[in-house]
């Protein structure tokens, strides 16, 4: 297993270098939590701030690349409304899917930033220049993390991230 990538320089400055977004869904975009519904239907939330981040980032030309472990039909509609043209759902193997990804883009995982919450997320976070996470994620991924959002699951810790990238970078728009 590869170990956890050096991070050269503050995490502001590995804010400067992304170039690609991974996330992770559930606990990432969602807040983890699954509604069922009597007919069964998986019902989950996601946060219209961290959609409009998102639409931002793809219309800046930033690559949003999801790798999730849950399959949802909604979730993905959902994204691919907001510009996500890559979506690995239903993975078992998240490292799999990232070296999928790399091996199709030719990304270097010096630029990208994934942001995980859970054990799953573990091994990929290991491979990324920016590791970061949401406030409520698991405590052991917060100690690999370079960077720990105030803001919780579903409820802005994707804004966050993009805002401050784009803000360093000085392509947010707005004061």
């Amino acid at each position: 297993m590869a170990g956890q990538q050096p991070l050269t320089g503050s995490p502001l400055e590995a804010f400067g270098r992304v170039r690609t977004f991974l996330f992770d869904v559930d606990g990432v975009l969602t807040d983890g939590s699954v509604h069922v519904t009597d007919d069964g239907a998986l019902l989950r939330r996601m946060s219209t701030r961290d959609g409009f981040a998102m639409k931002l980032c793809i219309r800046l030309g930033y690559p949003i690349v999801i790798i999730t472990g849950g399959t949802s039909s909604g979730v993905e509609k959902r994204l691919r409304l907001l510009g996500v043209e890559t979506i690995f759902s239903g993975i078992s193997d998240k490292v799999s899917a990232f070296e999928s990804y790399l091996s199709e883009s030719g990304d270097d995982p010096a630029g990208i930033l994934y942001m995980g919450d859970d054990m799953p997320d573990w091994d990929v976070m290991q491979r990324v220049g920016l590791a970061a996470c949401p406030q409520d994620a698991d405590p052991a991924i917060q100690t690999i993390s370079h960077y720990v959002s105030p803001y919780p699951g579903g409820q802005g810790c994707v804004r966050d991230i993009i805002e401050k990238t784009l803000r360093i970078q000085g392509k947010w728009p707005w004061p």
